[in-house]
């Protein structure tokens, strides 16, 4: 959720900074080494034959970023969001609300602007939010994600060219490769997140298995 410069807030914040990961929550740790910090390119799973195979190894290379903290902190499966590196619960306590801008009284633009505010550490763009209760998927496996992705029931009715468009011109989703000081980038680029959900779909945008 959004939170601007409150010195309560931002104390707290930096406090819980030190949290360690949790394997419990069910994402892949990052950081771990350059792998987790790239993204292979398209044309390096060309020498995939069978095109649902490509189409399986492009998304799980997609994967990298759908699982990092990045996206994950905004995608929660409670109503609460994550933060940090860490993903560690969001402190001051603030939940979704109705429309996924926070509660009465608690809104995100209450703290969040429109900007990464560096001097405070807080993140911010101009429509800082949690996504859907629909569209939670901490702790789920990619071959849940992408189904949940491809289901116009849950994911605001978007086909596959929406999806791409989202991932790729959403100022929010673009934020995950420009956090501000002491966050983690997504991996790679959002240029080649997008090429790669483009690729996946082009393939047939079939859905790993497990």
């Amino acid at each position: 959720m959004r939170m601007s410069f409150i010195a309560a807030g931002s104390a707290a914040m930096v406090l819980a900074a030190g949290a360690m990961w949790q394997p419990s929550l069910g994402q892949r740790p990052t950081g771990a080494g350059a792998d987790a910090k790239t993204l292979r390119s398209v044309e390096s799973f060309a020498s995939i034959a069978d095109t649902q195979a490509r189409s399986i190894a492009l998304f799980e290379e997609a994967g990298k970023v759908l699982q990092h903290p990045r996206c994950v902190n905004c995608h929660p499966v409670e109503d609460r969001p994550r933060q940090s590196d860490t993903r560690h619960l969001h402190q001051p306590l603030v939940v979704r609300g109705k429309d996924g801008h926070g509660a009465p009284g608690m809104a995100c633009a209450t703290c969040h602007g429109p900007a990464n505010f560096d001097a405070a550490g807080v993140p911010g763009d101009p429509h800082w939010a949690l996504a859907p209760a629909s569209m939670t998927w901490e702790g789920k496996s990619l071959a849940e994600i992408c189904t949940q992705l491809k289901d116009q029931r849950r994911n605001g009715g978007r086909d596959l060219t929406a999806i791409l468009k989202h991932a790729t011109e959403d100022s929010l989703v673009k934020w995950g490769w420009n956090p501000g000081p002491g966050r983690e980038p997504a991996p790679g680029t959002n240029a080649e997140f997008g090429a790669l959900l483009a690729a996946w779909i082009g393939t047939g945008a079939h859905c790993p298995l497990r």
